[in-house]
């Protein structure tokens, strides 16, 4: 991180935390020396968009549930978080309210016996639109980053897809993986 750029990594996102603990983006802002927070703008039940039912392996209009989250770094929009899971898995959990889950909710996830062991991450460049654009205080021109994630279980069945849309600018996704 240099400045006002933040480093993305994908990896303590995808693992179960202790359940008393904070989120992994409250604990990763502070050992930055930063303040990170989230607020949830809505949750509940609502119809898949498209690409999210491919990524979860439902028909298109299927029901899901959905959090969506505008992630804040120092009190500034840092990202715009649209999460989904299928609503076996979530309908009647605090997946489907407006509360901050402790520990996240991939730590909720692993109590109710949903644990990811495969994640694919595809990442595109694009123009915001003007939702976008206002909710991340971005310029005209400055373009943003989606990261759209798909965790799947042992099964291989996807249990949790999301979209995540981020200032470029701002932005680094750093990657480490380990092969064998």
């Amino acid at each position: 991180m240099s400045g006002n750029q933040w480093t993305s990594k994908s990896m303590p996102y995808l693992a179960a935390r202790p359940a008393a603990a904070p989120d992994a983006w409250t604990d990763e802002a502070a050992e930055a020396g930063r303040r990170g927070g989230q607020r949830v703008l809505h949750a509940g039940e609502v119809a898949a968009p498209t690409a999210v039912a491919l990524m979860l392996g439902l028909t298109a209009g299927s029901t899901v549930v959905a959090r969506r989250r505008i992630i804040e770094l120092d009190q500034e929009p840092n990202e715009l978080t649209d999460t989904y899971y299928p609503p076996d898995i979530a309908v009647g959990t605090a997946l489907a309210g407006t509360a901050k889950i402790r520990g996240g909710a991939v730590t909720l996830l692993a109590a109710l016996g949903h644990v990811g062991v495969r994640v694919v991450e595809n990442v595109t460049a694009r123009m915001p639109d003007d939702e976008e654009r206002a909710q991340l205080h971005l310029a005209p021109a400055e373009p943003v980053l989606q990261l759209a994630r798909t965790t799947y279980d042992s099964a291989d069945r996807a249990i949790q897809a999301d979209i995540m849309v981020m200032p470029a600018g701002r932005h680094q996704l750093r990657y480490e993986i380990r092969i064998g």
